[in-house]
């Protein structure tokens, strides 16, 4: 049985990959991407890079939010790193995203940076993974 929760969704999409890694994944009627694997020099975007873009946009989007419901502007930004380790068969990613948000001190950067972790989804999807980590930052590396 399906989970209810698909019945009525605020959004939906579909991803679609029928060529592999050296290929393109696309979203019907909408963007298509020319993938490739991170280990070689072909060209083309990468899951990692594609998790990290999806992370960076949700908790930025999220960010923004916070900062407009707590009447600040809006001056946060967010970056995110993905590993890929591992080997053969046990292939894992890390990520670890660092939120800086100017024009607030340490310690309200802080608290915006966990209110939008607790709300972005798909922070929430990563955060009981044990590969994924988070900072505020006021510099990043």
């Amino acid at each position: 049985m399906q989970d209810e929760r698909w019945t009525n969704p605020l959004y939906q999409t579909e991803a679609v990959n029928d060529e592999g890694l050296n290929g393109h994944a696309y979203v019907p009627d909408g963007i298509k991407v020319e993938t490739s694997s991170p280990l070689n020099s072909k060209p083309g975007t990468n899951p990692e890079q594609l998790l990290g873009m999806s992370l960076a946009t949700c908790l930025e989007a999220t960010l923004q939010a916070v900062e407009r419901e707590h009447g600040v502007p809006h001056t946060a930004e967010v970056h995110v790193k993905v590993a890929y380790i591992g080997e053969r068969a046990e292939y894992q990613f890390l990520v670890h995203a660092q939120i800086m948000v100017k024009g607030v001190d340490f310690e309200t950067a802080d608290q915006f940076a966990q209110e939008a972790e607790n709300r972005c989804p798909v922070s929430k999807l990563l955060k009981n993974s044990g590969n994924y980590t988070a900072e505020t930052v006021t510099s990043f590396d």
